[in-house]
């Protein structure tokens, strides 16, 4: 199984195959991996197969397996990196042993109905097409060996498939202007019409620990911090300092949700100047181009044992970092909120932007007050003149 998602990885609990069998096959044995159910294996006497369901379903193994029992590319929980972060961990296998499928490639046939979870909906599979069959080298590598018979299937990802309602969105702030933008009302939902009890805590209730500690503290049920937009995750965009060739910007993602710490987290964000990023603080960077000659998209995720899990809500519950731009003459400007993302995308998802008329615009020039450098000097040559006059 390979992520071939630039920024979306799969956390915990991880992923889950499910098929059907054409036939009244069996797995007899599993390596690196295991199906949820065994089944009714009672017409088989001796030796029981490892799971005789007809629709059935996989996952990964554990990390900490015996040895005796993992293959390469196993056994991490489920959880598979984007092919950005970190390719070597974007594959994921396990082995099966089938019996009642046929000895030969007219006989054996493909199975239906592939399901992919990672972990919750979203994904979408496609049938099983027969490509070339695979070939193995030996350790050797003097030898190659050929696999009988072997398809693909392709799974893609929709985020309105995932959830009915946004995960997330973006807040604006600068120095050259007081107001600070947040994130839409009801982006994420509304308070009044979140029903279900426990889904939304104040931070300073007196019932919060209570509520974090709850029956449902090992679901996936969020348990979110009441706020005016609902969403599970904020990320707010502030243009920090103006210098003569370079500008500064701090990027901030908070999480509202008690109940998840997202590990391998990542940021996708969209601005012009992102060709001419200098400096990057605390935060891994990669430039992204889905189109040819245009350097406008980048990727952002935290450094390996520092920053790269965003704890639950609380006071642990951001990461942030610093990002330093060169000034390009020919664009750059503060004006019409052109400092502020285009786009934001957390852990591949779409994050509600405010609208744009509601950006942080530069104050009227005409009533911006100017200061002249003789304005000092005349003020220290009236106090040396009443000085001396006494």
């Amino acid at each position: 199984m390979y992520n071939f998602q630039q920024y979306r990885h799969i956390q915990a609990p991880g992923w889950t195959l499910g098929w059907t069998w054409a036939k009244k096959e069996v797995i007899w044995s599993m390596m690196g991996g295991q199906t949820t159910e065994q089944g009714d294996c009672s017409k088989y006497k001796g030796n029981n197969p490892h799971c005789c369901k007809k629709d059935l379903t996989v996952v990964d193994l554990l990390p900490g397996t015996p040895y005796n029992q993992q293959i390469a590319n196993c056994c991490k929980g489920g959880v598979l990196s984007s092919w950005v972060q970190d390719p070597a961990n974007a594959a994921s296998s396990f082995q099966v042993s089938v019996g009642a499928a046929g000895t030969t490639n007219r006989t054996v046939r493909m199975p239906r109905n592939f399901t992919l979870k990672a972990p919750g909906p979203g994904y979408t599979c496609g049938p099983a097409k027969i490509v070339k069959p695979t070939k193995f080298v030996t350790p050797d590598k003097r030898r190659i060996t050929q696999a009988m018979m072997t398809w693909n299937v392709t799974c893609t990802y929709s985020q309105f498939l995932a959830q009915k309602t946004p995960t997330c969105c973006v807040s604006l702030s600068s120095f050259y202007n007081n107001t600070i933008v947040n994130c839409p009302t009801c982006a994420c939902g509304c308070q009044k019409n979140m029903t279900e009890s426990g889904s939304c805590v104040r931070g300073t209730s007196p019932h919060l620990a209570s509520a974090v500690s709850g029956p449902d503290k090992y679901s996936n049920a969020p348990l979110l911090q009441c706020t005016s937009h609902m969403c599970p995750v904020r990320v707010h965009w502030h243009v920090k300092l103006n210098y003569k060739d370079y500008w500064r910007v701090k990027v901030t993602i908070t999480n509202f949700n008690y109940r998840m710490n997202y590990t391998q987290w990542s940021l996708v964000v969209q601005h012009p100047n992102f060709d001419n990023l200098t400096q990057l603080f605390s935060f891994n960077h990669k430039s992204l181009t889905p189109y040819a000659g245009l350097n406008d998209t980048a990727m952002l995720w935290g450094v390996k044992f520092y920053n790269d899990l965003l704890s639950a809500a609380g006071p642990l519950g951001n990461v942030q970092s610093e990002l330093l731009f060169r000034k390009d003459a020919s664009t750059f400007t503060f004006e019409k909120g052109w400092a502020f993302p285009r786009r934001i995308y957390f852990n591949g998802d779409n994050c509600v932007m405010p609208p744009p008329d509601a950006y942080p615009w530069l104050p009227n020039t005409g009533f911006r007050p100017v200061i002249s450098l003789l304005q000092p000097l005349m003020m220290l040559a009236s106090i040396v003149f009443l000085w001396a006059s006494k």
